[in-house]
């Protein structure tokens, strides 16, 4: 018996990457863990955004949810404290964000190559710990893939043809509008099973426990916390 989980991400979401380390925390604990099965899949947070945008991500939260940029600054530290006691790198001033359909694209053409788990990770690092700008750069989208062990022959081909994967990245955002997933990060497990948010990994250690143990005859929500949306991200509350 074996249990798939499919991960629904974008690459601009925050919660995706607190979300990836706290799924790997509970799946490392996982004493069946060898026979779990992980696929990602993609979820853009906003898909209208032309190819080769490229924004600050502080000035836009502060105009997406109407409050200062001290006020967008200080919610930015407030997922960079959350990310550092995870022993994640999070720079909470100088990212930007854009259109991610290009990087969905190369994600599909790395799970092909049976990379698809490098390939996240060095798209993560490179938006989130790294200070060189990351969207609308075709160039630094090559440079990232590259790194992550893909040949850059390979990568431009993909690249080149807008209609690469370009369905399947179709494909996986209709299924997650069929699965009712409102944002992400968000985890199906055997089609079973549903977790949305960044949650801790004590949720995803249950999660993993009941998909491998029951059998559920539709999807049944585990957990539901803080997500990315096409409306943005949740803001963490302040005290």
């Amino acid at each position: 018996m074996a249990v798939q989980v499919e991960i629904w991400t974008d690459i601009n979401c925050p919660f995706c990457y607190l979300g990836k380390r706290r799924f790997e925390e509970a799946l490392a604990a996982f004493p069946h863990r060898d026979e779990v099965t992980v696929v990602h899949k993609s979820f853009e947070l906003d898909p209208t955004l032309p190819r080769d945008h490229s924004d600050a991500v502080v000035p836009h939260i502060a105009e997406k949810y109407g409050i200062s940029e001290a006020q967008a600054a200080a919610n930015e530290r407030g997922i960079g404290a959350q990310a550092e006691a995870m022993g994640l790198t999070y720079l909470t001033s100088g990212r930007d964000f854009g259109n991610s359909f290009d990087m969905h694209r190369l994600l599909h053409f790395a799970h092909e190559q049976g990379k698809q788990e490098q390939l996240l990770d060095a798209l993560y690092a490179a938006n989130f710990a790294q200070e060189e700008p990351l969207f609308g750069d075709a160039e630094r989208l090559v440079r990232v893939a590259v790194s992550a062990g893909f040949e850059e022959s390979a990568v431009r081909a993909v690249l080149d043809d807008p209609n690469a994967y370009a369905d399947a990245v179709r494909a996986d955002e209709a299924e997650a509008a069929q699965l009712g997933a409102r944002g992400v990060p968000f985890f199906v497990l055997d089609r079973k099973y549903g977790v949305s948010g960044a949650q801790p990994s004590e949720v995803f250690a249950q999660a993993l426990a009941q998909a491998w143990s029951d059998h559920a005859p539709k999807l049944a929500m585990v957990a539901d916390g803080d997500a990315c949306g096409p409306d943005g991200c949740e803001l963490p509350q302040r005290n």
